[in-house]
């Protein structure tokens, strides 16, 4: 299978993230939609990375239905709960920090636009997404070791994800000062190999 991505989105290092705990072989093409003559579009006809090209030549897309794809084609390594309540926080979970994630994305867009034609009250309406949702990370994580207690899941991979993305574009954001917990979940999840070798570069 093939993966297609950038070096840089905190999705398609989620997606790595998963392919590296499940320890499955892929390709990896180096790609974004806002390449020139870029071939995202070709294989996701909304033109958003990352992409998942199976053998049979399928493309997957969207983070979360690739990952879950993952998760459910290799028996080692369960990052998700079978269907119950456990598997919808697990997901829950993954739907914060992609909202996170897509706050700080649109943040990042709009920052690259000339300054006369930004809004300031749009950025400032993500950054409180961002700041409503690293709260809520960090009530939900409480004093756990993991986000879902006692074992390391797709959540965790999520979690890690958003807060890495967050030191790459937005490292004015005091989030570990402000979340002792959050810090030290990142900081154990930084000693894994998945996480080490997916550090956003660019």
């Amino acid at each position: 299978m093939k993966l297609i991505g950038s070096l840089t989105s905190p999705y398609v290092r989620k997606t790595r993230v998963v392919l590296a705990e499940k320890k499955i072989d892929y390709d990896f093409e180096i790609d974004s939609p806002w390449a020139p003559e870029n071939e995202v579009t070709n294989v996701n006809p909304l033109g958003k990375i990352p992409v998942l090209v199976l053998d049979d030549n399928t493309a997957l897309f969207d983070s979360r239905v690739i990952v879950e794809y993952l998760d459910n084609s290799a028996p080692n390594n369960k990052l998700m709960p079978a269907p119950n309540r456990e598997r919808s926080e697990v997901k829950r979970w993954e739907a914060l920090a992609d909202g996170v994630c897509d706050a700080a994305a649109l943040i990042f867009l709009e920052r690259k636009r000339p300054a006369a034609q930004q809004s300031p009250d749009w950025i400032a309406r993500q950054q409180a997404k961002i700041i409503s949702g690293l709260g809520y990370m960090s009530s939900e994580l409480g004093d756990s070791n993991w986000c879902m207690g006692t074992h390391f899941s797709l959540a965790d991979v999520a979690s890690g994800c958003a807060l890495g993305y967050l030191v790459f574009r937005f490292p004015e954001i005091d989030w570990r000062g402000k979340h002792p917990n959050l810090a030290r979940l990142y900081e154990k999840l930084m000693l894994r190999p998945a996480f080490i070798e997916t550090v956003p570069q660019g």
